[in-house]
């Protein structure tokens, strides 16, 4: 038998239609198997709170081996688990196509969707992965003032911890009532001609996704800014659904597939049209890179958009090995710290912002390959805000020795979880707003 692999790890289907998909007697059965594995590795110890809450079990059982934990403890280790994916990706040397077939965070993800089937996920969990319900609410003129002024209330924050699970000292995003789409309307995609480099055409539609639409807009119109000054012509989708991640990290798979059949339709159509398709959310290309192509493994519709979607900079570099980047930049960044979020490393595509930021002249990056701890929901509720700091300290302490100019990352969740707890000379967070503003545009 093998120690450990060398090969390229691989993923299997996600069998979530099965029936036996649900059996809690068989999950935990395969829990304990994997358990078992990464009890007598740990190389995963320095990741997310999943693997110390394991082997603290382990460790304070009787047996001091994975028999001795009761399996009803088993759940205090899928509760830490956010599915980054980087214990699959980068620790783990038993992954597939290894005979161990170790894979942690699809366990986890297993374990999540029998906890929602049975009911037990809370309803406070739900409705903060609902980014629908935030996203049509919170972009309600007069309303989104409201509730950004009581985010940063301390009595509100007091009774949102009670109600809603948010912690009270946890950094919560801007609505704003002029969305994206409300900004974008009227619009018309620059005229120019086309031109494919690699496997990009020239032409790009933007998936703009919940948290770009209502909480991040300029992030968006700074890319949309950027690809049309290198000639590139951009359209928002006609209509769209959340990408379906946050709902995954829930377990809540039949959300995601409802989901699904609004979002691939429409990308499937646009992909066949000539379009391709960028999100500026790391997450939410990986929902259709990664996990959405493992769960319908045989729907070409899902396998096309999987093809055809792209990281902002990732597309950059395309065009860049072409000969087509606009490389006329005007202004200087000097040193910027670049965190690489969790969702954008694993998608497998190298460096890419890096690589861009470093054709700016006067532009130093330094890059941090370490996790924010955020995950969406993880860093925001009370249960979970404190260990999702404890994760988030030796970037923060990191970037302070830096002490750069910028401090930006892909994931504006990540960026904020980290920028807050740091003095900046700048304030700008994301990439795409470093790279406009180097274009002077």
């Amino acid at each position: 038998m093998r120690e450990g692999s060398l090969e390229a790890p691989t993923r299997h289907p996600l069998d979530w239609t099965n029936p036996e998909f649900y059996n809690e007697e068989k999950l935990l059965a395969e829990m304990e198997r994997i358990f078992d594995i990464c009890h007598g590795c740990r190389r995963c110890v320095s990741l997310c709170d999943a693997f110390p809450s394991l082997f603290d079990l382990v460790d304070e059982s009787a047996t001091m081996e994975v028999d001795g934990v009761t399996k009803a403890d088993y759940w205090k280790v899928v509760d830490q688990c956010f599915m980054c994916d980087l214990c699959y990706q980068t620790k783990c040397p038993y992954v597939p196509p290894h005979e161990w077939n170790v894979d942690f965070p699809h366990v986890m993800l297993r374990a999540k969707a029998v906890q929602f089937k049975k009911g037990e996920r809370r309803l406070s969990h739900k409705l903060i992965s609902n980014t629908g319900i935030q996203g049509s609410v919170g972009s309600l003129p007069v309303v989104s003032n409201l509730i950004n002024a009581g985010t940063r209330n301390r009595s509100v924050r007091k009774a949102m911890a009670k109600v809603m699970d948010l912690h009270p000292d946890a950094h919560l995003p801007d609505f704003h009532s002029n969305t994206l789409r409300k900004r974008d309307k009227g619009r018309s995609p620059i005229q120019a001609e086309p031109r494919e480099a690699g496997p990009t055409t020239g032409r790009v539609v933007v998936f703009a996704t919940c948290y770009c639409n209502v909480n991040t807009p300029d992030v968006a119109q700074d890319m949309i800014r950027v690809f049309e000054h290198n000639g590139i012509s951009v359209r928002l989708t006609s209509k769209e659904k959340c990408c379906g991640m946050p709902k995954l990290e829930q377990g809540d798979l039949a959300t995601v597939d409802k989901y699904r059949q609004t979002n691939i339709p429409e990308l499937s159509r646009l992909a066949d049209e000539g379009w391709d398709i960028v999100a500026a959310i790391p997450s939410c290309v990986l929902m259709f890179k990664q996990e959405l192509p493992l769960m319908y493994p045989h729907d070409p519709e899902v396998q096309k958009v999987k093809r055809a979607i792209y990281d902002p900079f990732e597309y950059l570099v395309h065009r860049h090995k072409a000969g087509l980047l606009n490389t006329d930049f005007k202004h200087a960044l000097g040193k910027v710290v670049w965190q690489v979020p969790c969702h954008q490393r694993v998608q497998n595509i190298g460096p890419k912002t890096r690589d861009i930021l470093a054709l700016i002249p006067g532009t130093q990056v330094e890059v941090i390959e370490r996790c924010s701890g955020h995950d969406g929901t993880y860093g925001v509720r009370a249960g979970t805000y404190e260990k999702s700091q404890k994760i988030a300290r030796p970037v923060i302490s990191r970037v302070k020795n830096m002490a750069p100019d910028y401090f930006v990352s892909d994931c504006p969740m990540a960026a904020d979880q980290i920028a807050d707890k740091l003095e900046l000379s700048n304030p700008e967070r994301n990439p795409l707003t470093l790279l406009r503003k180097a274009y002077g545009i």
